[in-house]
């Protein structure tokens, strides 16, 4: 082509190519802010040589996220739209209907190229500089994108409500600690985090979505002392415990009157003047400690350290004892379960050669998940029991079974209108017949 040809072609099309260079741009300034901005979200407050004042606009571009986020990824779209339908008429033009597959051609190149994988590069590998140089310039056009980013939000909103999973409308789609979980559970699918480490890292993450009543040990369960009895029944029911701190009731096990601890017990006895038939139980037991079953896990947890104590009763909103909860148990949460030399060997799973996991019905899910890397949802009940329970609408009789998250449950034992054994087996694995 001579340089007259190459001329004349740019005079004619010339508008139309500035159009596309222009739209290229646009793409590959949104995504790679996109990219830049989620990336700097995670490490804000941590700021670059010479971002100063550019970091501020990040912070307040980041305080609106879902609607910055949402403009970015439609600012893109559109930019690449334009361009892709301003080469195609290029082409047409100039070489007729056969034109469009050149084009096609040319611009997916120019887009995955220099809208795409260039400035994503860019932004992976600096993106609080990047973030902080794009801040300004993306100012004016996220204000222009805003409004239609928000009507897109609302219109998502509204179509997940269909389904009843619609989030407040003050709240993000993709939380912090979403996108923190998300980033983790991605990393363990590639073999970065070993399975543990996830779930330590989830736990951390929960103690904040998680109230006490979802990990404390049920009344039912409890081990309690009664204050009625010879103070050497006391002495032996407390020495032959394996835990160190338990309730104090008398007249009735929601009077609790006193926590006893071991340790307190013993240096009463250390004394040559005080008898285990005669020592006065009252005397030494603690204050109780009461707390609502409603507070979050990491309230709870604050509480612990700052009290200097490992112990609290949980109750009702009527003030009914419902259980107890220790610094143990939220410990537990976060790194799985902890065993000492006297804790007592509690077969609540039990793996069967059929492959099917026999499960008291007491097993909390969360612990189950954890164990066997299963996702059984824990919002609507606490124990295993409860689950079938809850999505089965029933108390259900013995030998009755049910199929639901990819998970045949069999009910094995129930006491009363307690379910205390189930069997779980994969559903594809369930026989025809129960």
């Amino acid at each position: 082509m001579t340089l007259a040809a190459v001329t004349g072609f740019l005079t004619l099309y010339g508008p139309a190519i500035a159009v596309i260079a222009l739209c290229l741009l646009l793409v590959a300034l949104f995504t790679g802010a996109e990219t830049a901005l989620t990336l700097a979200a995670r490490r804000r407050g941590q700021e670059e040589d010479g971002a100063g004042q550019s970091t501020l606009l990040v912070e307040r571009l980041m305080a609106r996220r879902d609607r910055v986020l949402g403009a970015l990824v439609i600012g893109s779209r559109l930019a690449g739209i334009v361009a892709v339908a301003f080469g195609a008429s290029v082409f047409i033009e100039a070489y007729g209907a056969h034109g469009i597959w050149p084009a096609i051609g040319v611009l997916t190149l120019l887009v995955v190229i220099f809208g795409d994988v260039l400035p994503r590069a860019l932004a992976v590998a600096a993106p609080e500089r990047f973030a902080a140089r794009v801040s300004g310039p993306l100012r004016p056009l996220l204000f222009l994108l805003g409004p239609l980013s928000s009507a897109v939000n609302g219109l998502v909103r509204s179509l997940l409500s269909l389904f009843g999973h619609a989030p407040p409308a003050e709240a993000p789609i993709l939380t912090a600690h979403e996108e923190l979980r998300s980033a983790v559970a991605q990393l363990h699918r590639e073999g970065g985090v070993v399975k543990a480490d996830r779930d330590r890292l989830g736990g951390v993450l929960d103690l904040d979505e998680l109230e006490v009543s979802d990990i404390m040990i049920h009344r039912l369960t409890m081990r309690m002392v009664n204050a009625d009895e010879p103070p050497g029944v006391v002495v032996r029911q407390i020495l032959d415990s394996p835990y160190t701190r338990m309730p104090l009731w008398r007249g009735s096990t929601d009077n609790i009157i006193g926590v006893i601890h071991a340790k307190d017990l013993l240096r009463a006895l250390a004394d040559p003047a005080v008898q285990p038939d005669t020592i006065d139980i009252t005397r030494i037991a603690q204050k109780p400690w009461f707390v609502p079953d409603t507070t979050r896990l990491k309230d709870q947890l604050n509480a612990f350290l700052r009290r200097r104590t490992h112990f609290a009763l949980v109750v009702d909103e009527y003030g009914e004892l419902r259980g107890l909860v220790t610094l143990e148990d939220i410990l537990e949460e976060i790194v799985g379960e902890i065993a000492d030399e006297h804790d007592i060997a509690i077969q609540g799973v039990r793996q069967e050669a059929d492959g099917s996991i026999v499960v008291d019905g007491t097993v909390p899910i969360r612990d189950l998940n954890r164990a066997l890397d299963w996702t059984l949802p824990d919002e609507e009940a606490t124990t295993i029991a409860g689950l079938v329970i809850h999505e089965s609408r029933i108390i259900p009789q013995e030998r009755q079974a049910f199929t639901f998250y990819g998970k045949r449950f069999i009910v094995m034992k129930r006491v009363k209108n307690r379910i205390t054994r189930l069997r779980i087996r994969p559903a594809e694995a369930a026989p025809a017949v129960e």
